[in-house]
């Protein structure tokens, strides 16, 4: 049955959006990050804009996928917090600490070693040379970005992602200054155009990782959790338990870039305008994707934390309520893009051929955004549930087989059936946004007959 009252969306929706909003302004700020690089090393040369672009794409994809391995804490500790065994989430750090430093130095070997990546591209020597050093560079900062990563999950399992999204907006009032003396030179330090940007990102990253550490240190509020108050070896199980849901969450992550980057490469094949067109969607569609993702973060933290509480219907209602608001946010926002695409186009200042490529993939940006919003609500909420396993496989049938493979057909009209205005880019968001439908469907029963078995098993106490 499920659990959802009106009612409870007077009560629901500011919880939501107390943890939602901080976590919102946290990912533009980290998003602004890209914008500067790229705006800061188009100025610098051409090449090094090619070679930002062909490392960012390497990075991203591991990051993405060990990052949410350890995410897999925020669950985790949200159930005990809401269970409040608060000793035990210091713990579950410390092997979530662990972990981070094991993907780390498989991430460092990656990133040192990418010769094989780079060479699929067929770059210059001169942009593979930058965008090699630019990978060796930000390998020096994965630790301390594994280890924030690992600090934001904690935050948002208690409830404090204020603090992460202050020092997120610190970091970014640095990377500013930094990337100009690295990419430009200054002050003794020679230009480094692309790479430059990386070394901002390292000092940035650890600047981040320390300043957290410091303020969990000797901020009175953790102490409860007692991360400091000992040292602890390997817990292989308690690692296991992190891995089993984890790794799923990371291959899921890992399954939208790449559905995304591939989208990109098959797109390219229909000219420049084309990919032109498709980029400047996609970076806007990539703006809006921060509403619903920050939404479905606080999601799982309320979730968790009233499965950990033993209030299993609670856990339900709330679910039902953010995917109610989500979709429905997210379906006005869709409406406003629309009827608003020449302005926001005009943001762009693109060419007028590539401005009238555009405007008809507003339709797809503007009509997905509700399945978009289902999807990853459904998606964070089974993740309070600790299920991952089943969405990842969905993730792959619906983004690879649906959304890659139909756009493929539809786009190049492999069967010779495709209607016109479905082949080319068209036929890719058209399949796109069909693979976020299914998988928000798949994911909503998913998170029905979870919550259904889950009461039964977890007898909620009443209140």
């Amino acid at each position: 049955m499920i659990h959802f009252k009106l009612s409870r969306l007077r009560e629901d929706i500011p919880a939501l959006l107390k943890l939602a909003t901080p976590i919102l302004l946290g990912q533009l700020a980290v998003i602004a990050f890209g914008v500067l690089d790229t705006a800061m090393t188009a100025r610098y040369s051409a090449a090094d804009l090619a070679a930002l672009a062909m490392a960012s794409a390497i990075f991203i994809s591991l990051y993405v996928g060990l990052t949410g391995v350890v995410s897999a804490l925020a669950p985790i500790a949200g159930q005990l917090f809401g269970a409040k065994r608060f000793s035990e989430i210091g713990e579950e750090v410390r092997q979530a600490t662990w972990l981070a430093v094991a993907l780390s130095i498989v991430g460092c070997l990656v990133l040192t070693h990418a010769d094989v990546l780079l060479s699929i591209s067929h770059i210059s020597p001169e942009i593979e040379d930058k965008a090699r050093l630019y990978l060796s560079i930000l390998a020096l900062g994965l630790p301390a970005s594994m280890g924030m990563r690992v600090l934001m999950a904690l935050h948002n399992a208690i409830s404090r992602p204020t603090v992460i999204t202050v020092i997120q907006i610190i970091g970014l009032g640095l990377k500013l200054p930094l990337n100009l003396l690295f990419i430009y030179g200054g002050l003794g330090i020679a230009a480094m155009g692309g790479p430059g940007c990386a070394v901002a990102t390292v000092i940035v990253n650890w600047f981040w990782v320390l300043l957290t550490l410091s303020y969990v240190l000797f901020n009175r509020f953790y102490r409860p959790f007692e991360i400091f108050s000992r040292f602890s070896k390997p817990d292989l199980h308690r690692i296991w338990t992190l891995l089993k849901l984890g790794a799923p969450i990371g291959f899921s992550y890992l399954i939208e870039v790449t559905s995304f980057t591939f989208m990109s490469l098959f797109i390219a094949r229909l000219g420049t305008t084309a990919l032109a067109g498709h980029q400047i969607i996609a970076n806007m569609g990539t703006v809006m994707y921060m509403v619903p993702l920050s939404l479905s973060i606080a999601t799982m933290t309320l979730v968790s934390q009233s499965i950990g509480a033993n209030r299993q219907e609670r856990a339900e209602e709330i679910g039902w309520s953010s995917v109610f608001f989500t979709s429905a946010l997210c379906i006005t926002i869709g409406i406003a893009v629309w009827s608003f695409r020449l302005e926001l186009l005009d943001l762009y200042n693109p060419p007028q051929a590539v401005k009238a490529f555009s405007i008809p993939l507003f339709l797809f940006i503007a009509f997905y955004q509700m399945f978009d919003a289902l999807q990853v609500t459904a998606a964070f909420i089974l993740r309070a549930y600790r299920i991952a396993f089943w969405p990842m496989l969905i993730y792959a049938g619906s983004l690879w087989g649906v959304g890659l493979g139909g756009g493929y057909l539809m786009g190049f009209n492999i069967l010779g059936n495709t209607p016109s205005f479905l082949q080319g880019a068209n036929g890719f968001w058209a399949a796109n946004s069909m693979s976020l439908g299914l998988a928000a469907c798949l994911l909503l029963y998913l998170f029905r007959k979870t919550a259904g078995r889950y009461e039964k098993t977890h007898p909620p106490i009443e209140v």
